[in-house]
C-alpha cells in the first residue's frame, strides 16, 4: 500500500480500524457495511507515522457512504435539490437530511463546456437596478457556458482571452460588450440579437408615431361633394334627430307631454317638413311623430277594461 505523503509503499501494519458504510437499500431496507481496514506505517523518515489504507470502490476518504449510494444521491438532489431531494430519498429508504443533500449537490464537479462558435451575451439582475450579472449561452444549444459576476467590459474580456475560439457574438446594444469584444476577439463578427432588434425598432415606430400624432388627425380622404354626398348627409341628420327624440321621450316623467321635443331641438309645429324631407325609399322607423314619442313616453300601461277577466265574471252576483 502506497503512503499519501511520499508515495512510498508498505506493508507493515500498524493496528486495524473499523468503518461503518450506508449502502444502496435493498427491498426498501437500507443496508449497512462494516469493514474492518488495516492501519499502516510509513517507513520514510520525517513522513507521516500511520495511515489507513483504501478500497476503492468500496470506501472513499472521509465518507461513510459507499461510491455507488452517492452517485444515486447526487442524481436526485440534481434534479429536486434540499427538501423535495430528501423527501423523495426517505421514500427510497435513504435517510439524509436537506443540509446533506445540498452539500452532495455542491460536491458534483460541473461539466466541462466546450467554447461556443456562436456566443451569447446578456445580462441580468441579481438585485434590480442595484446588482447585475452577464450570462454567456450557446447560440445554437442555448446551453448555459458561464455567468460572469458583473457586466463590466474588463470581466467580459478576461473571459474571451482565456477561451479562444469564438467567431461569432450575439449581443444586445450594450457598449460595454461591444467594447470588450472589439478588443479580445477584433476578427469575430458582431450581430445584434432577435429580441433587442426587434424591441429597438418597435420602440422607434412608437417615438416617430407619437411625434406625428397631430398629422394624423388632419389627415383622411378628401371630403366629397355631390347629390350622394347631400342625401348621406341628411339621412345621418335624421337618424340623430330620431335618437335624441326618442331619448328625450323615453326620460321624461310621466304625463309630461312637452317631453316629446327636445329643449335644443326645434319643434316640428316650428318646423313642418322636418320629417317628411325624406325619400320614399327610406324606411318608417326613420319618421317618427310626436305622437310616437309622446306614446313611447308614458311608461304607464293602459289599464284593463273592467269585468274583463273571468274571475270576476264568474264572482258577478246574479241579478235579482
Amino acid at each position: 500500500m502506497a503512503c499519501p505523503g511520499c508515495v512510498a509503499v508498505t506493508s507493515r501494519v500498524h493496528g486495524y480500524h473499523q468503518r461503518t458504510l450506508a449502502d444502496v437499500p435493498v427491498d426498501a431496507r437500507p443496508v449497512v457495511l462494516r469493514v474492518r481496514v488495516r492501519r499502516l506505517v510509513c517507513p520514510t523518515r520525517g513522513c507521516r507515522q500511520t495511515f489507513r489504507e483504501q478500497l476503492p470502490g468500496v470506501l472513499n476518504r472521509y465518507q461513510r457512504r459507499t461510491p455507488r449510494l452517492i452517485s444515486q444521491v447526487g442524481a436526485v438532489v440534481r434534479q429536486l435539490a434540499g427538501r423535495a431531494g430528501a423527501r423523495v430519498l426517505s421514500a427510497l429508504a435513504v435517510a439524509v437530511s436537506r443540509h446533506t443533500a445540498l452539500r452532495t449537490l455542491l460536491r458534483i464537479p460541473l461539466p466541462e463546456r466546450q467554447v461556443p462558435r456562436v456566443l451569447g451575451i446578456d445580462d441580468f439582475a441579481l438585485r434590480r437596478r442595484q446588482r447585475y450579472a452577464t450570462v454567456l449561452i450557446d447560440a445554437v444549444t442555448r446551453e448555459r457556458i458561464d455567468v460572469l459576476p458583473d457586466r463590466r467590459a474588463a470581466t467580459l474580456e478576461t473571459w474571451l482571452r482565456e477561451h479562444p475560439g469564438v467567431e461569432v457574438v450575439c449581443r444586445d446594444s450594450s457598449g460595454a460588450y461591444a467594447e470588450a469584444v472589439r478588443r479580445a476577439l477584433p476578427g469575430a463578427l458582431q450581430v445584434a440579437d432577435r429580441w433587442h432588434l426587434w424591441h429597438n425598432l418597435a420602440e422607434a415606430v412608437r417615438k416617430e408615431v407619437t411625434a406625428h400624432s397631430s398629422c394624423w388627425a388632419s389627415a383622411g380622404p378628401p371630403p366629397q361633394d355631390g347629390k350622394r354626398a347631400v342625401t348621406t348627409r341628411q339621412r345621418w341628420q335624421q337618424i340623430h334627430d330620431c335618437s335624441t327624440r326618442a331619448s328625450a321621450c323615453w326620460n321624461a316623467p310621466d304625463g309630461s307631454t312637452s317631453a316629446s321635443t327636445p329643449s335644443n331641438a326645434t319643434p316640428a309645429s316650428a318646423n313642418p317638413n322636418a320629417w317628411s324631407a325624406r325619400r320614399s325609399t327610406d324606411p318608417p322607423s326613420l319618421t317618427p311623430t310626436v305622437s310616437t314619442c309622446a306614446a313611447a313616453g308614458s311608461k304607464t300601461p293602459p289599464s284593463a277594461p273592467p269585468n274583463s277577466s273571468p274571475r270576476s265574471k264568474s264572482r258577478a252576483t246574479p241579478a235579482a
